[in-house]
């Protein structure tokens, strides 16, 4: 899943014929499933949106570029885009226990001076993985090397890297490649902090207007619920975009990913948040977020 695909709904466009709203997230399961109803029309009074699928490095992009409306982008690139767009409080990805891996061919190599392969270097993977770093690889790592997240694990196992910074489904899957897990970051991250690992965020843009901002924030919290009460109605359209993954780890998928921080953020989710970027800021890895950043309308 490393390049942009575009869907245009059938009517893009409200019924007093306004455009419809730009929006992209991942073909990923737990993207599907929380976008589902609203990309099928099911929430009575939503705006229409038009969806691009890409990978969250290309929406990260987007995002520090001004494009689009509303996009799902890392933790990691909110203080370069918090100028234009707005937070949403619910939609993204929360959690405990789900947080990226680093992995290897041999179980416990070092990494000082290693050949990392990551995902994206504006990715809340990554930022996490710095963070790590600083406080257990003694002298540091070597080269970073950014690959789509799919070519990852093949890279670790052919030897093309000395470890990877995987995220998603791999976290069910490396086995399979004869992979061994070096770090758990979430893990980590949990231990040093008490708080859920940040990684998607929701945001849009902030001259929608606030009465906008606030009916998207109902359309997302109103599509989650709708994919809660019912599952089943979700599973065509994640399934059609998970790229032949098996359905059972689709379904492990949207299990971690999708929880009660998708819904809301609540004062966890924006503690987590605000802890992320902070700490990143004074380890000169982000910008300083300003005190009202996060704010939300």
């Amino acid at each position: 899943m490393t390049s942009e695909h575009r869907t245009t709904p059938a009517d893009p466009a409200h019924a007093d014929g306004s455009a419809a709203l730009r929006i992209a997230f991942s073909p990923c399961p737990n993207d599907t499933f929380v976008f589902d109803a609203w990309a099928h029309d099911r929430i009575p009074g939503a705006p229409a949106p038009d969806v691009t699928f890409a990978d969250i490095d290309l929406t990260n992009g987007m995002a520090e570029r001004g494009e689009l409306d509303v996009l799902k982008v890392s933790y990691a690139v909110l203080p370069w885009v918090l100028t234009e767009y707005a937070l949403l409080p619910c939609g993204g990805a929360l959690g405990r226990g789900c947080g990226p891996l680093v992995l290897t061919r041999e179980p416990g190599r070092e990494l000082a001076g290693a050949r990392i392969a990551v995902p994206g270097e504006r990715s809340t993977a990554y930022l996490l993985f710095r963070l790590w770093a600083a406080a257990t690889v003694p002298g540091g790592v070597g080269e970073i090397v950014v690959l789509p997240f799919d070519r990852i694990m093949p890279a670790v196992r052919d030897g093309e890297v000395d470890a990877g910074l995987v995220i998603h489904e791999a976290r069910f899957t490396y086995q399979d490649y004869g992979l061994h897990k070096l770090a758990d970051l979430g893990e980590h991250w949990e231990a040093t902090t008490g708080l859920p690992i940040p990684l998607g965020a929701i945001i849009a843009r902030r001259s929608l207007g606030e009465a906008a901002l606030r009916q998207l924030a109902d359309t997302v919290r109103a599509s989650v619920r709708a994919a809660w009460a019912d599952p089943s109605v979700s599973r065509p359209y994640v399934l059609a975009h998970a790229q032949e993954m098996d359905p059972a780890v689709a379904e492990r998928h949207i299990g971690l990913y999708v929880n009660e921080f998708t819904e809301d953020l609540g004062e966890d989710g924006y503690a987590a948040i605000r802890g992320l970027l902070t700490r990143a800021a004074e380890e000169g890895l982000v910008p300083p977020l300003a005190p009202d950043a996060l704010s939300f309308p």
